[in-house]
């Protein structure tokens, strides 16, 4: 250690001064919130650009006059702000809706509509159902799928990928991270299979998003989808594609800024983004979105990438240690990376019962089958207690979850 560095030590994540910037959690009292996979939290500055944008600016885009002049610009700063959140080339590959499940279909449709001799779809059975189902809906535009199945660690091996791949193959449609169990995916060395066999690769970062830095670049992916409401933002969606495949891409939806034209003998679609934006956008979640992204990106994302990362692995070791083998923790191996999240059950307790124990001390979780069937069946489970981790948790958190577990033992013991 040279003199320079000897004695400075990094400062600790400051998970408890975020906490103080989230009114929910202010207003909630005694209440750990571990229920982050299925929605974050707002901070109040997100709240504030809402309420602002209400107050001062609800009127309809596209006018002359100020107050709509101020809803485009501001519309444009969250398209920018979210182009730099996922490392886009250009803002206008970025298309605001109404959620990350409507993007999925509104691309399957298209892509549906261009399959020709390129007609098979490989899915996953670690994907949340939304990144499942809305392609196999494509059977009767003539998909065909195959399955890359998790093995028995519940991961996903390219070596399994491998041999799904041919000249058929149109696309890989795969999550860079499970919501259930918050495995992460090497989606830069799939994505470089499925392009070596000449098709695409969509990606569902709903559950990665909020948790480590997204890079459609590095990921060297085709299509991404995101939730606005998982990375401290109001209920909506943003859709991310290249910008040669949006535009060559059939548009389904049609009314509003998606037409360019009508004539008596058809219609033409609008430039992109606004080809996908069907009727009046989300203007005040969009705002609310890009302000969010602002606040996270002042956070650093592999700032809370390292917080999460410790956090979990903190709390799969603690309860290991207090609980041992009656708690089973599924996912990875504890040494591989996470997005946040502990996906378990606890002796023969069901989990819903498991839950609302947690709940009656305070704890919120998650129980059931987290959208995501066909994993459950692969792990021999009708359901787990999922826990997930955002930035204002911390250990005092997971120490209090350890210790509530230990309350069904009087119920169900």
């Amino acid at each position: 250690m040279n003199r320079a560095t000897q004695g400075v030590r990094e400062a600790p994540f400051p998970a408890q001064s975020l906490r103080a910037q989230f009114p929910a959690l202010q207003h909630a009292g005694a209440f750990i919130f571990f229920d982050n996979a299925a929605g974050a939290q707002i901070p109040q500055l997100v709240f504030d650009a809402v309420n602002r944008h209400l107050l001062e600016h609800n009127v309809q885009r596209g006018g002359r006059y100020p107050q709509s002049i101020a809803v485009d610009r501001t519309i444009q700063r969250a398209r920018s702000s979210v182009a730099s959140f996922v490392n886009a080339r250009r803002p206008e590959e970025i298309a605001f809706g109404m959620n990350a499940t409507s993007f999925v279909r509104l691309i399957s449709l298209a892509i549906g509509q261009t399959l020709a001799a390129r007609n098979e779809i490989i899915v996953t059975d670690l994907d949340h159902e939304a990144n499942i189902a809305t392609w196999l809906a494509l059977e009767r535009m003539g998909a065909k799928f195959r399955w890359w199945h998790a093995r028995e660690d519940a991961c996903l091996h390219l070596d399994d990928l491998k041999p799904l791949l041919s000249s058929r193959t149109r696309l890989l449609a795969c999550a860079p991270a499970s919501n259930a169990l918050g495995g992460v995916l090497d989606v830069r060395s799939a994505a470089d299979l499925v392009h070596g066999a000449g098709g695409e690769i969509f990606l569902d970062a709903v559950h990665y998003g909020p948790h480590a830095p997204t890079d459609v670049q590095a990921f060297d992916c085709d299509y991404l989808v995101c939730s606005g409401y998982k990375i401290f933002g109001p209920h909506m969606g943003f859709c991310w594609g290249r910008r040669e495949l949006l535009e060559a891409m059939p548009a389904f939806l049609t009314g509003g800024e998606m037409i360019r034209d009508v004539r008596l003998d058809g219609f033409t679609t609008n430039d992109i983004p606004w080809k996908f934006e069907a009727g009046t956008p989300p203007i005040a979640e969009a705002i609310g979105l890009g302000t969010a992204i602002d606040y996270l990106r002042g956070i650093g994302m592999g700032a809370v990438r390292s917080h999460e990362q410790a956090l979990t692995s903190y709390a799969m070791k603690a309860l290991k240690e207090r609980y041992g083998d009656e708690i089973v923790i599924y996912g990875p191996p504890p040494s591989a990376p996470r997005a946040g999240i502990v996906s378990f059950s606890y002796k023969d307790i069901h989990a819903h019962d498991l839950s609302q124990v947690l709940d009656e001390v305070g704890v919120c979780v998650r129980a059931g089958h987290h959208c995501a069937k066909p994993l459950m069946r692969c792990l021999g489970v009708g359901a787990t207690a999922r826990a997930s981790f955002s930035v204002y948790n911390d250990e005092a958190d997971v120490d209090a979850l350890v210790d509530a577990i230990g309350a069904a033992d009087a119920l169900f013991g």
